[in-house]
């Protein structure tokens, strides 16, 4: 019996180096502050195949969650500043679909976006050819974001 307790104690030691090395290495030598950790932990216990970068001043963690790509933005107290969920592009509104068709024709939306700010704001994102292009949660054009 105490065979097996000290085996699974040693299993289970094992298994939390290899996620401590997982998570370190995902952070590419960036220090995430405890707060930031803790609370990502708590909103996304089910994240997988995480990135942190800074953005800004604040933390970006990039990862899978139920088969879904997600990004969140926390500042330094660990307080979700937005986050962004990979959509099909036919979950994009009406508008928004209208809207791409008629300004970016022959162009394909290769990915879109669903994206809450932390005030509860809903928008949605389409990517076109290096480009962001922003909607309401109506689907109304905001603006357009050149990536970098």
């Amino acid at each position: 019996m105490k065979k097996t307790i000290a085996t699974s104690v040693l299993v289970l030691s094992l298994a939390a180096c290899g996620t401590a090395q997982k998570e370190e290495k995902a952070t590419k030598g960036l220090v995430i502050p405890d707060a930031v950790s803790a609370s990502f932990k708590q909103h996304y216990p089910n994240a997988e195949d995480v990135e942190w970068e800074m953005e800004d001043n604040n933390y970006e963690a990039e990862f899978e969650a139920n088969e879904t790509e997600t990004s969140v933005v926390m500042d330094a107290n660990g307080g979700i500043l937005e986050t962004e969920s990979e959509i099909e592009v036919t979950m994009l509104p009406k508008a928004a679909q209208d809207y791409m068709t008629t300004n970016y024709k022959g162009q394909k939306v290769t990915e879109a976006a669903k994206i809450v700010l932390a005030d509860g704001t809903v928008q949605y994102e389409a990517e076109v050819k290096r480009k962001d292009v922003l909607f309401d949660a109506n689907g109304v054009f905001i603006e357009e974001e050149t990536e970098e």
